[in-house]
Order: structure tokens, then sequence, then C-alpha cells
């Protein structure tokens, strides 16, 4: 073994630390600044980093600073088991003993632990070692001992970081049962775990020993004499509020901070003493409809405030919906309320809007924190690019953001000191009418819509879908006491646009989505979200106009037709068929690729999700010729399609689910995909489902293969792997169930190879049953027969985080990520060139 003490070392011809003071605001972080220079110790460090996403930090002493790989699930003393080490940034040496909480906001948020520490020797030259990609150690911990190997894995194309993997060797601390992060969770210093760590700093936070307290604060207010510009005045009994105006393009700079745009409304909360009202952006007060949100205020402490925010309604995923917003306010329900509070006017007896923005938030933030209470929440900003926040939210489905001056004083109206960007086209327009439903009796089947410009009224096209049948019974009843003869347009009608059309006079309001416009200036693709009771029709003039939102490249259907196209086919969002065939009509480029040329299965549901759904195998009456037959070796063939038309052929059937065989109908018999279901059971954390998935993918990695991942729709992840039909279906289940076997092996009390219910309780089920012959898994990007109407969507490994659970994506959200993606996270899924491994190369 070569002597650690004449390892041979290299002259750096960059500063190694450079990357990691570039990543750190060390105003804001406990974290150890640089200090350059120091011999090597042969020092190493483990520790435990509760960030993004838990996991492990070896690091090793060498050439002045610290080694760094941030585990997977962190070491483990199973010969067997490899863990993913991804390496990351060069640390400094007084980074072996720190401990604390990186603040949230910061690079690597989260509590931090030292987990275990040391000395390690290296077997052979490390610096050599680095450099070919094959580290071999000893370490001499306290927690962890003996021999280790860091494999550097081959890079893929457009990997931005070194994968290694970190594997312990065969010698007698080695063992297969258990894991020995499960086992010693404290700290090798203090004691503590990272939630004790944790809970600790929330305790000191800004005052020591603050206790979150429901009726009564626990430390003093902050005193808002302190904000420049703040100056002594009476409660105002309302103030116009700030409004932002649409932009093409968020801006960027120093003075511009960006907040996600809410999808609620807009309340003004007015506290005086014992006494709070909560008013609409018009000043009517609604607090009777938000009783719950004014009990919560007046549990501040605040003696005289006035705050600005949005009220919203979150739904089981944890979405902002403004029609649950708006089932709730009818059905008296408040559990679901959240006030999101982003600015604050006036506070003990100063106004504020002298102030400028950020020292507002500031101050909002000091008084809400304490409060703890779960219907009132801090409105986030961010001070990056404006673009990429932009770009950050639409990926994830949001509505948008909200772009506002950080430096301004507090401005009434609408200007350019607050601009908005949107992921999708929104805005209110006038209901001018309704034609009924043919099928659902008592119901609108199609909404019009219309908006002013000046005094004229101009008509703007229809809605059909979005409602509830709740929603659609109670529209039809109001438009009905509405009734009038036809208005006065300013504009032409489309031909047939007033066959069976029963007016009503312009004074309701409606919030509608919508994909673009005509060339006659109609909306296209529009969805209802909901009643604007907060804003006059008088109001109601066009806020994003045709030539900002030029209509979307698509491919064109052929003769197609739907019958009853307003039949609700998800109850709850109120999606019809004719939005089912809408969305699908947007998405056929992603879509189409993973389905045609494939044997289907598909999922009926003739009278929506909420009735009888059932599974579809062979053809039915009445199908279109773009629905193709296929032979498969049973009595009835089964079905492909290779098309938008026969993807809509679909959609008349009311199919709310599509299964591709893992096959092309051409070659049948050798599978091009395999998938791997992870399927949680009940208690099993989301954290857990992510590792798990991550766990896959280094599994294939060492067995040479590539693989993808996406939402299920439902409850889990499935990660795919597309291979060349070389193999037929035995050998392709065969190993998928080796796979699995050998992931429940290594850790029993996490996986399940094998369908057990009684078993599946704490632990996943990593389902490879299918990839045999007939098997099947929800394609890429089809829509699920859940309430919800989630879609199973590919994500990049990148992206795969707390904040996008399996159901994430839905018809209402999906298109506004596919808009702005700039590349197919599955960008190379159709091109990649791999093979199952052999026998004798498998693990």
């Amino acid at each position: 073994m070569t002597s650690p003490r004449k390892s041979k070392t290299k002259t750096a011809t960059r500063d190694p630390l450079a990357a990691y003071e570039a990543k750190r605001d060390f105003s804001k972080t406990a974290e150890p600044k640089p200090e350059r220079g120091g011999g090597t110790e042969w020092r190493f460090v483990v520790q435990r980093h509760d960030a993004r996403r838990i996991h492990y930090d070896l690091r090793l002493e060498l050439g002045g600073t610290l080694k760094s790989w941030a585990v997977t699930r962190g070491p483990n003393l199973d010969p067997g088991e490899k863990r993913l080490a991804v390496r990351t940034e060069d640390h400094p040496l007084q980074y072996l003993e720190f401990e604390g909480n990186i603040p949230q906001g910061e690079y690597g948020g989260g509590a931090m632990i030292v987990w275990d520490r040391g000395r390690w020797e290296p077997v052979f030259d490390p610096e050599f070692g680095l450099g070919k990609g094959h580290l071999e150690f000893t370490l001499h911990g306290e927690r962890l001992h003996g021999r280790w190997h860091l494999v550097r894995m081959k890079p893929r194309r457009g990997d931005k970081k070194e994968n290694w993997l970190l594997i312990k060797a065969e010698d007698e601390f080695a063992r297969t049962r258990g894991e020995i992060t499960e086992e010693l969770t404290g700290s090798v210093l203090s004691g503590l775990t990272t939630q004790q760590l944790a809970a600790q700093a929330t305790l000191r936070k800004d005052h020591a020993g603050r206790a979150k307290v429901i009726g009564a604060r626990a430390v003093a207010l902050p005193d808002p004499a302190g904000l420049r510009g703040a100056r002594k005045g009476i409660l105002p009994a309302f103030l116009e509020p700030s409004l932002p105006q649409v932009t093409a393009k968020a801006p960027s700079g120093p003075k511009w901070v960006h907040e996600i745009k809410h999808d609620g409304y807009r309340v003004q909360a007015r506290i005086d003493g014992a006494k709070v009202r909560l008013l609409t952006r018009k000043g009517l007060d609604w607090t009777p409809r938000f009783s719950s949100v004014a009990a919560a205020l007046g549990q501040l402490g605040l003696s005289a405030a006035l705050l600005d925010g949005e009220i919203l309604v979150e739904d089981s995923a944890g979405h902002a919906s403004f029609p649950a917003l708006q089932a709730d306010l009818s059905s008296g329900r408040t559990d679901r309320l959240r006030y999101f509070v982003f600015d604050i006017l006036y506070a003990e007896g100063f106004d504020l809007t002298p102030c400028s923005l950020g020292d507002r938030k500031a101050l909002l933030q000091r008084i809400l924190e304490p409060a703890a209470h779960n219907l009132l929440r801090y409105s986030e900003h961010l001070d990056l690019d404006g673009p990429t926040v932009f770009e950050h939210a639409a990926r994830l489905g949001l509505e948008g953001i909200v772009s506002k001056r950080i430096d301004l004083p507090y401005r009434a109206g609408r200007g350019e000191h607050w601009l908005k960007m949107k992921g999708v086209l929104r805005q209110e327009f006038i209901l001018l009418g309704y034609i009924p439903s043919t099928a659902a009796r008592g119901a609108v089947g199609a909404l019009l819509l219309g908006y002013y410009d000046g005094d004229k009224l101009h008509y703007a096209g229809r809605v059909g879908t979005g409602y509830s049948a709740q929603q659609s019974q109670a529209l039809r009843a109001a438009l009905d006491t509405l009734a009038s003869a036809k208005p006065n347009f300013a504009n032409a009608l489309p031909d047939g646009a007033e066959k069976g059309v029963r007016w009503a006079r312009p004074q309701l309001v409606g919030e509608i989505e919508f994909r673009g416009w005509s060339t006659d200036r109609i909306v296209r693709q529009s969805s209802f979200k909901g009643l604007r009771e907060d804003r006059p029709a008088e109001e109601v003039t066009l806020e994003i106009p045709p030539e900002t939102a030029k209509p979307a490249q698509r491919p064109k259907p052929g003769a197609v037709r739907l019958t009853h196209p307003e039949r609700i086919l998800w109850g709850e969002p109120g999606i019809s068929k004719q939005g089912l065939a809408e969305f699908y009509t947007d998405i056929a480029g992603w879509i189409l690729p993973h389905i045609k040329g494939r044997v289907l299965s598909l999922v009926r549901c003739p009278s929506g999700v909420a009735a009888k759904c059932f599974f579809a195998k062979h053809a039915w009456a009445g199908l279109g010729p773009s629905l193709r037959r296929h032979d498969v070796g049973e009595k009835d063939p089964m079905l492909t399609l290779d098309s938008l038309d026969g993807l809509l052929e679909l959609v008349q059937a009311s199919v709310l689910e599509i299964h591709p065989w893992g096959s092309q109908a051409a070659r049948l018999e050798q599978p091009d995909r395999l998938i791997f279901d992870l399927d949680p059971g009940e208690g099993v954390t989301w954290s857990a489902v992510l590792e798990a998935a991550h766990e896959v993918r280094t599994q294939l990695e060492y067995d040479g293969l590539a693989s993808f991942v996406k939402t299920s729709g439902g409850k889990g992840l499935h990660v795919v792997v597309p291979i060349e039909p070389r193999a037929d279906w035995d050998e392709a289940k065969g190993y998928t169930q080796a796979v699995a076997e050998r992931m429940a092996k290594a850790q029993p009390q996490r996986y399940l190879a094998h369908m057990s219910k009684s078993a599946r309780r704490g632990r996943i089920f990593i389902d490879w049953l299918r990839n045999g012959r007939g098997a099947t898994a929800v394609a890429p990007y089809s829509t699920r027969a859940l309430p919800l109407a989630s879609v199973s969507t590919p994500l990049a490994w990148e992206e795969l985080s707390e904040a996008i659970r399996a159901d994430h994506f839905r018809i209402d959200n999906l298109r506004q990520r596919l808009d702005v993606l700039k590349d197919d996270p599955w960008g190379d899924f159709f091109t990649l060139r791999q093979s199952l491994p052999s026998a004798k190369k498998r693990r």
C-alpha cells in the first residue's frame, strides 16, 4: 500500500475553493468562510444534510481542501449495496466541524449535523485515483470503519455533475442487514438529530425562546416607526389596491422581485382593535364569507393594521384552485382557505405607504412568522432573474408571476411598478348568455363571452368546459333570471354563433382561461374558472389583446365529430369531452410518439369518472377508420392508432386512460421499453418514493442502462427504460424481476418485489409485472380516470422534488409547462440505443 504521506500532490492552477465561495452569502449563512492553506492530515467527515433532499455529505481532506460527494441515502455497510455519490465543490477544512442551520433560500438550505468523523487512509495515490475515477481508501471513524471504494460512473450526455458510486468493500466491518444511518441518527458532536437542530433554530429565530402560541404573541411586535418613510397617521377605511400591468417579458435587475401569481380573491384585511374586516379590491365587505381568516388575523396581536394579500383554496394536492374556492364559498366550507399576505400598508399608528416595498415586506414577515397559523401565509418573493423565475414557475404548471419594484413606495392603481407575466392566457369576460346542454337537463352547454371597449360591447366567443355539473345548473339558473334580447355588438358574430342561444343582460362576470385568439378575434380553447363576484361587468375590458396572444401551431384534426361535447367527464375540475379533445389536440406532438403504432388497452368512462369505468381492449360499435384493428392472437383484434384523428376517436368514446403495450405492433413479441412502477403503500412518504426512483436508476446504470422518469398521475413514479427490440417478453420480464428482487433483498424494510397487501404498509412495491406480454402501464401524457384529471408526465431526473407529486400535473396546468420547455425532458428517449445486459454481465 502506498503511504499516504508520500502521496504525489499536484500544483493547483486555480483556486479550488472559488466555487464554494461563489455559491454562498456569508452575511446570511453560518457556514465557514474559507481560509486557504493547511497541510493534509487525512481527516474525514460525514454530515447528514436535510436540504431539498436528505443526503449525507462525505468529505475527505486532500491537498488543503475537503473533496466532497453528496451520497444519496448515506453510506451502507453491505458490499452489494451501491450508493449514488454526486461530486460537489471542494469545501474548506473549517467545514470538518460545521453543524448548523443553513437558511432556507440560501444554497443548500437546511439543517446539517456531523454524523461521523475520523481519519482516512488512501490505499493508492489519491490524486491519481481521483483523476482515474477510482478511489480506494480505509476509514477510521467513530461509526464507519474498513475499506471503501468511490468509483466514477461513465458520464451521460447532458450530465452537469460527476456521478460516482460509494461501495463498501468486503471485510470484517461489512454486513448485509440494516441501515447504519437509521440506527445511528444523532450528531457525534452534539448528539442532536437534524430535526432537533432545526427545532432549536426555530425557537431562537429573531428572539430567544420564541414559542408557537396561537391566540397570543410570544414576542413583542416589531416597531414600524423604524421604517424609513413611516409617518404617523390614522387607519384608513380602505386603500385603492395596486394592480399589475401585463408584460410580455418578466423584468430583471436588482430593483425587481418576483412572487408567484396566486389564484384567488384579492383581499385587504383591516384590523381595528378586536374588529377585523376583509375587503375585496372594490371595497366590498366579505368578512362573513371568510370568517375563519378573520379569526386568525385577530390572533396576530395587532391593534391597528391594513394588510394586502389574496385568499385562495388549496386542494388535496396543495394546488391553488379558483374553482375549488368558488365551490367552498358556495357550500360554506372554510378549512381549505389560506390568506397569502404580500404587503402591509399601515401598522400600529403608522402609515407605511411611503416606505419601500422591501422594508414593508421585511416588517410583514416579522409580524406573521411568530403566529405560525395555518390559514395565514407570508407570500415569499425571489430576487432572481425574472425570465428564469417565470420559466421555473411555468415548468411547474403555475399560472405565472407578479414582478414588483422592491425600492418603491406603495402606488395605487395599475402601473409599471407591478408587472405580471402569465404562463396561461386568463382574464375576466362578461357572460352574455348560454346554449342549453344536450347531455344534462337544466344545465348550460356553453357560455357566451364578451367585453367592453369604451361603451361598446364586443362578442368574444364561447366556453364549453371548466364548470362542474352543479355549477353548470347554477349558471343556467342565474342567467335565466337575466334573460333578455340579443345585445348590440360592435363586432359581427361568426356564422352560426347565434343558433340556440339564450341571451342575458351583461351583468355576470366569469374568469376564463384560454389558449389564444382566432383570426376574427374569438377566444380559442377556453375554460371557465369561476364567477368573479368582486368585479362589475362595466369594468371588464380586454386585458390581453389578440396581438399579444398568437395562436400556437398545432396539428389539425380531420373529420372527427364529438357527440355531446359538453358532457362533463371530470366533475370536480369541470372538464368536458370538448375540453379533453382540446387538451389532446394541443399536446398531440408530445403523446403520439409514445402511443402510435402500439396495441392499446383503454379505460373508458362513458358517464365520467364519477360513474362506472371499465377496461376496453377490443373494438366497439361506431368506431371510425382512424382506429385500426390488430391481431394479437386473441379471439378479437385489439386497437392501434397513428394520428390525432385516432386520438380524438378515443375522446369521442370517453377514453380517459391510454395504456400502450411495451412493444411496437410491427414487432409485437420484442418489447422496446421496460417499466418499473413504484407503488407506495400506506404511510410511505413522498421523499421515500423519490429515493426509490433514484435507487432504481442507480441499479440500472450499474447494468449499463439509462432510464427516464415520469409521474404516474396517481400515487407513485414510473421509471422507464428504452431498449432495442431484441429480447423476448420472458427475458424482459425476468430482468425487471431480478432488479426488483435485488432491491427488495437489500432493503426489505423499504421495498417489496412481490405484491402482498398485508405487507404493503410502509413499503414501496416495485411493480415489474408491467413487462409481460399484454401487460401495460399508463402512457406518458395520458390523462388518468381520477377525480382531478391528473396526467402522467415525463420529467427530467433533476426535476424530481417534493414540489412535484405524482398527481401534480393535470389537464389544467400541463400545457403551460410544455409551452416553456426548451428541451424535451426525455430528449434522447427515441434515439438511445441500448440492450438488456447478458446474464453474465448482470450483477
